[in-house]
């Protein structure tokens, strides 16, 4: 059975890591993803990062352009431009990421394209949003995060302001991509028409701040920064053992009392304060320190394996050499090896949801710098949308 996505064509003219993530998933669903890239240079990501592998594209290019083929275009030039709207003929989404304008000074805007294809899905994700005053700001996923509010909610209370260590806001508008893409595409099927899907890591850091906007509007007051604690349940963060940190997710009635019942502190449900978990929350801080003691008697195993049996989560805290290497990470198949003509082989990490009839694929590795341009040349001569001159000029 083919995959999902087989027979969609996606031009990915973006860099770095929002679209190009939300162009690999596209691709690991089936989708022929062309990424078009400036000659020479090729996406900036190819040569970011400190370190490499074999190669000279680095590990953060390689882990975001699985399952494409790479093709160069100078957008400036009017004979590469003639290739790009041949693509453009052909293709049923394009995903790019330049500061709002750009695409225009380019000859790629939407109202350009859609004039060749009118079916053509057309995905532009930047820092802010095509329109209002921070429009034209550079947008970066730590920019996104400092004025989303992430920033200020994420940390220790007094401490220097802490970046969420993933990158939310690129990730997250790549995954929103992908999703008003296949959104617009299953809706074409009714209007038999395109459209323009305007994207921002701003709005997706925002959107993802489901608890703290709630929080917010509850209560009166902008979130603080609560550590590894949840706004909604208590306790539900980390713990200290007397060897270790681990984390436990009381996160409703019935795992409070059975918390207090493994750990031998039943009197607690005596207590006003702890009785529920509305109360819990306003007296967070007194709870845990409350609990403290009673966890530094035993290892962080001990206590995990004990509140485990009880039915409580607990969960010991894995570095990333230890996650992508746990039964679990292994079992769920998340770290593959992929061939790659220079590299060999290298790790990356596995496909995020399973489907049981169409499993995702390691089709194709990251392509190299052009590796597939003569390729796509000859696919757009036999369809007839390109000269058989441009053979020779690429």
């Amino acid at each position: 059975m083919a995959l999902p996505l087989a027979g969609i064509r996606v031009l990915d003219i973006s860099q770095v890591m929002a679209g190009p993530f939300c162009c690999m998933l596209l691709a690991d669903m089936g989708a022929d993803v062309i990424k078009v890239e400036p000659p020479g240079t090729g996406d900036s990501t190819r040569h970011s990062m400190g370190f490499r592998l074999k190669g000279t594209d680095s590990p953060g290019f390689l882990a975001l352009n699985r399952n494409k083929r790479s093709i160069t275009l100078d957008l400036k030039d009017p004979a590469d431009r003639e290739v790009l709207y041949a693509l453009v003929k052909t293709a049923d989404a394009l995903v790019e990421n330049a500061r709002p304008g750009v695409a225009g000074r380019l000859g790629m805007d939407y109202q350009t394209l859609r004039a060749i294809n009118p079916r053509l899905i057309y995905a532009s994700i930047s820092g802010f949003g095509q329109t209002g005053p921070w429009s034209q700001r550079p947008g970066f996923d730590l920019m996104a995060q400092a004025v989303s509010g992430v920033l200020s909610s994420n940390g220790l209370p007094g401490m220097e302001p802490a970046k969420n260590s993933i990158p939310v806001a690129d990730l997250g508008a790549g995954l929103f991509s992908a999703y008003a893409i296949l959104s617009a595409v299953i809706g074409r099927q009714t209007s038999g028409e395109g459209q323009f899907i305007d994207a921002s890591l701003f709005e997706a850091a925002l959107a993802l701040s489901v608890w703290e906007t709630t929080e917010l509007w509850g209560t009166g007051r902008a979130p603080a920064p609560i550590g590894s604690a949840n706004r909604m349940s208590a306790p539900y963060q980390a713990v200290k053992a007397s060897d270790d940190w681990f984390v436990i997710g009381a996160a409703n009635q019935g795992l409070w009392l059975k918390l207090i019942k493994a750990i031998g502190r039943e009197e607690l449900q005596l207590e006003e304060r702890f009785a529920t978990n509305a109360n819990r929350i306003v007296n967070r801080l007194a709870l845990i320190e409350t609990l403290a003691p009673t966890f530094l008697t035993r290892t962080a195993q001990e206590w995990i394996d004990a509140l485990l049996e009880a039915g409580v989560p607990a969960a010991p805290i894995l570095d990333y050499g230890e996650a992508v290497v746990s039964e679990q990470a292994v079992a769920r198949e998340m770290v593959q090896m992929v061939p790659h003509p220079v590299e060999g082989e290298f790790r990356a990490l596995g496909f995020p949801v399973k489907l049981s009839a169409t499993p995702q694929q390691m089709r194709l590795p990251p392509p190299l710098l052009d590796q597939h341009g003569d390729e796509i040349r000859e696919e757009l001569i036999a369809k007839g949308l390109l000269g058989e001159a441009r053979r020779q000029a690429s």
